[in-house]
């Protein structure tokens, strides 16, 4: 087996984060000698967005934000899933790896990011999330080589915890779609999600092999009737109602931005 050949690496916050090829198509990107992903195996990026995305479909022009650029293939499912008017902005913490993207690893998902719906942003996605006005996604993935795993299993984590869950339902628009990448089960994270407002949905990525999770999350949306009490899908009257205020504040927040 021919070795690994490193064709750059950057250091980092996290460690050295490095791009290893062997033959042509055969990559690795590591941080801090911890393996993130690879090229032959991406099953679980595919159905992170499949899941999130094709109830998107039918939308005019969904706004998606996807934190993570990885090797390209999670953006790729999600370009092959939306309409041609949709808006797709990548975050991602290191230029790097959107520069790899442009380069190396672009051939691997035939070059999404060079797909007029795309834009990129290399910044932190909490502080993208927590600029973002209130209701500016259609749909939010996160693609991020940790997720709500057990060592990242506390309240106040910046991505996972229950305040951050509740900015990210609110950059939501109503029935908006919250998709998480996970290396394993996490009852702890899913319980956060529902006390936050979510509904909640578990998706394995296949069979055989390591079997990675996608958890997807919805916001339910507000519906008012003639008397003007709202109702959610699934809820009762006391909870549509406090829902409904909860909407109408928010919606008055969001006129003085």
């Amino acid at each position: 087996m021919r070795p690994w050949q490193v064709l750059e690496s950057v250091k980092t916050r996290d460690g050295v984060l490095e791009l290893r090829r062997r033959g042509e198509r055969d990559f690795l990107m590591t941080i801090a000698g911890r393996v993130l992903m690879t090229s032959q195996h991406h099953r679980s990026e595919d159905v992170l967005a499949d899941v999130a995305c094709a109830e998107l479909a039918k939308r005019g022009r969904p706004r998606v934000l996807l934190g993570g650029f990885g090797m390209g293939y999670t953006l790729r499912a999600a370009l092959d899933q939306l309409p041609q008017r949709a808006v797709v902005t990548v975050v991602d913490l290191n230029q790097k790896v959107v520069d790899w993207n442009r380069g190396p690893l672009g051939p691997l998902a035939r070059f999404p990011i060079a797909d007029a719906r795309v834009k990129v942003v290399v910044a932190d996605v909490t502080r993208v999330i927590a600029d973002a006005p209130g209701g500016s996604y259609d749909a939010i993935l996160f693609d991020l080589y940790e997720g709500p795993h057990g060592a990242a299993n506390r309240d106040w984590h910046p991505l996972y915890g229950g305040e951050a869950l509740r900015r990210t339902r609110a950059a939501l628009g109503p029935d908006g779609v919250f998709a998480v990448w996970s290396e394993e089960v996490d009852p702890p994270f899913e319980e956060r999600l529902k006390r936050c407002g979510f509904t909640v949905k578990r998706h394995k990525s296949g069979k055989g092999g390591r079997i990675h999770v996608v958890y997807l999350a919805h916001q339910p949306v507000v519906e008012v009737g003639p008397s003007r009490l709202g109702r959610i899908r699934g809820r009762g009257p006391a909870a549509s109602l406090r829902l409904s205020r909860e909407h109408e504040g928010r919606r008055g927040l969001q006129s003085r931005t």
